[in-house]
């Protein structure tokens, strides 16, 4: 066998593979003679087949299985050996066929297109960018505090219903001013708080058990979903619901939030961990800074990553990629939507040549130690979202390489932990600029406007 490349520009190749018959001549017998001895051919006996019926029937379906094989296995090799960074697979060349015959099969010749990885640079030594951060202020502070005591508080009995009590009673559909009949009726609880009719809040406000109103569930309720959940019927007919209905209290229910003592603090952070508010506020501001951090860095590495790939000039092979994606899509696809999606997938491919060159010049490595450490932290951070102790190191050791066995969840968390430290890697490479904001004007900056 011999693989000759013809290069046509930097980005685009022709590799022809020439077979002679003393490459596959003896696989091809081979094969046909494992043939005859498995046929069941009617008139003969198993193995008993004359090798020309067979090679009549399955000759050139066995031949092309094995010069399939030794034109695959060609290119593999020429491609490893050389070092060929090629983009996506070879395809066989759109205006050649096949050089050689199957009646008679000797010598035979294929062309293969390939499209190159192509050679660019990176220039970031003037990029500055943002970093946007959370300002953790008093008054959110106030509110996590406020939101923890009333987390940790008790529910009571109240006389009146209040702006963020509980209101427990019974929902009748109406129709007209009278109970509809086969209607909807269900016993649930109106959250005061959640309220956002300001209308159907006020009437609710100062009543007592007993009192009946006519309310539209919509006002008292977050969203189909939640109606949905407080009359105990489908989403869908939720939706279209338009009904009103007659509620009656039976029962109101008030928060009284936890003290803010050292009950509260041994709950929240372990026995003596913290014993004053003031230490509790500074455990709860690290806590949000660590938790925003998360959000600062996605916004900057979500700026990062498109900056790169709308500044960073690569020139692919798009005629043979457009091809590629056409011939490996699972789902048959039109040149319209290959030309329709075309720009998402050079965008995506073009981030994807970035992040191995940075990994290949800077030799960036994930090593498996990484990946293990990497699942023990998230189960911990489980553990600790539920105020659950973590196991025993040895236990999320074997919990952590056992969900590495898994290939597919493998690839996904070294592919995170590879982007980690890229972007950890080109932030030491930019210019950044803290901008320190409230939520509302961080939400607004970072995603307003996407």
């Amino acid at each position: 066998m011999n693989v000759v490349e013809e290069k046509i520009d930097n980005l685009n190749a022709v590799l022809r593979v020439k077979i002679s018959k003393e490459d596959y001549a003896e696989k091809v017998e081979k094969t046909l003679n494992d043939y005859r001895k498995q046929a069941a051919i009617p008139g003969f006996r198993p193995g008993k087949t004359p090798i020309s019926l067979i090679k009549k029937k399955y000759g050139k379906a066995i031949l092309a299985e094995e010069l399939n094989k030794a034109v695959n296995q060609s290119l593999y090799d020429f491609i490893r050996n050389n070092n060929l960074q090629v983009l996506g697979n070879p395809l066989p060349k759109q205006d050649e066929e096949v050089k050689g015959d199957f009646e008679n099969p000797t010598d035979f010749e294929f062309a293969y297109e390939i499209g190159m990885s192509p050679d660019f640079s990176l220039n970031l030594d003037k990029a500055a960018f943002d970093y946007l951060k959370i300002d953790i202020s008093t008054e959110m502070l106030d509110k996590e505090v406020e939101n923890l005591a009333r987390r940790y508080g008790k529910l009571v009995s109240a006389e009146t219903v209040g702006e963020r009590d509980m209101v427990l009673g019974k929902f009748t559909e109406l129709d007209g001013d009278k109970p509809k009949e086969g209607g909807i009726s269900n016993t649930s609880t109106i959250s005061m708080e959640f309220i956002a009719d300001s209308a159907a809040k006020k009437s609710l406000m100062g009543a007592k058990a007993g009192d009946e109103f006519v309310l539209d569930p919509k006002d008292v309720s977050k969203g189909s979903t939640d109606m949905a959940a407080m009359l105990a019927i489908k989403k869908e007919e939720a939706e279209e619901l338009n009904s009103l209905f007659n509620f009656t209290i039976t029962e109101i229910k008030q928060m009284i939030p936890a003290e803010i003592n050292q009950e509260l603090f041994d709950k929240l952070f372990g026995e003596g961990n913290v014993k004053s508010e003031e230490e509790m506020r500074s455990k709860i501001a690290d806590d949000l800074n660590r938790m925003f951090s998360g959000d600062s860095d996605r916004v900057f590495n979500n700026a990062l990553s498109k900056h790169l790939i709308e500044e960073t000039k690569i020139d692919l092979p798009e005629s043979f990629l457009k091809r590629w994606i056409a011939a490996t899509s699972k789902e048959e696809i039109t040149p319209e939507k290959v030309e329709q999606d075309f720009e998402g997938y050079r965008n995506g491919l073009k981030w994807q040549l970035i992040q191995n060159k940075l990994i290949k010049e800077n030799d960036v490595k994930v090593e498996p130690q990484d990946a293990i450490n990497y699942v023990k932290s998230m189960m911990v951070n489980q553990y600790a979202q539920y105020g659950i102790p973590a196991p025993a190191d040895a236990e999320l050791d074997k919990y952590a390489k056992n969900a590495l066995s898994n290939q597919e969840e493998a690839n996904r968390i070294y592919d995170n932990l590879y982007q980690g430290k890229i972007f950890t890697l080109l932030k030491g490479m930019v210019k950044l600029n803290d901008k320190v904001l409230s939520y509302e004007k961080f939400i607004e900056e970072a995603y307003g406007k996407q």
